[in-house]
This record gives structure tokens, sequence and C-alpha cells, in this order.
């Protein structure tokens, strides 16, 4: 699970990527990025019902997106609000297919620090 401060909750907070957010896309997921002026990135997950009807197969989406991004939070830049979209198709991707889609996505956004 990623800790409070790596969070976005507020529906604001989400209001803002998604109006002033650059919008990024690879495969079966997006991304939109913005920067917060904070001292770490924080993360959103939307995973809507066009994806799947079943709670159980959204959920177990945004737990393997949380797993991935918790991997990755020391090379990821500090000061971004990011939301990661899940697009439908993206259900049938396995673990390991999902890991290389999301690395491809934040090289494309250039998310990783130098």
């Amino acid at each position: 699970m990623l800790s409070k401060a790596n969070r976005l909750k507020k529906r604001s907070d989400f209001d803002l990527v998604f109006k002033k957010g650059v919008k990024h896309k690879e495969d079966f997921l997006s991304l939109r990025a913005v920067n917060n002026n904070l001292k770490n990135s924080r993360f959103g997950f939307l995973v809507s019902q066009k994806v799947s009807k079943k709670a159980v197969i959204r959920n177990q989406i945004k737990r393997r997106l949380r797993a991935m991004v918790r991997t990755k939070l020391l090379k990821i830049r500090k000061g971004l609000d990011i939301i990661l979209i899940a697009n439908p198709g993206l259900e049938r991707k396995d673990f390991w297919e999902l890991e290389e889609i999301l690395n491809a996505l934040f090289k494309k956004a250039n998310l990783f620090s130098k």
C-alpha cells in the first residue's frame, strides 16, 4: 500500500490534474501528470466499470498498479500529482505485461528522475 503522503484523495486534487495535467497513453493505460509543489509525488488510480463490471477485477487492477508504483517510487521525480487511468482491455493483461506497459508509460512521460 502507498503511504498517505503518496496518495491523491481529494476530489479537488483529481479535478486539478484532469484540468491542467499533461496526458500520455500507452497500450491500455493512460496517465495524467501535473506539478504539485510538494516534496513528494502523489498518485491516484481510476478503473471504471467500462474495464470490468466486476469490482473484484477492478480492485485487482488497482492493487497491481499500486504495488508497481510503490516499487518505483524512489525512481520517480518528486513534486508531481499523477493519475493512472485503466482503459478497457487492461483486465486481460497479466502482472508482467502490466509492468512493461507502466514502465513504457513512465519513460514516455519522462517521470523517472535522472
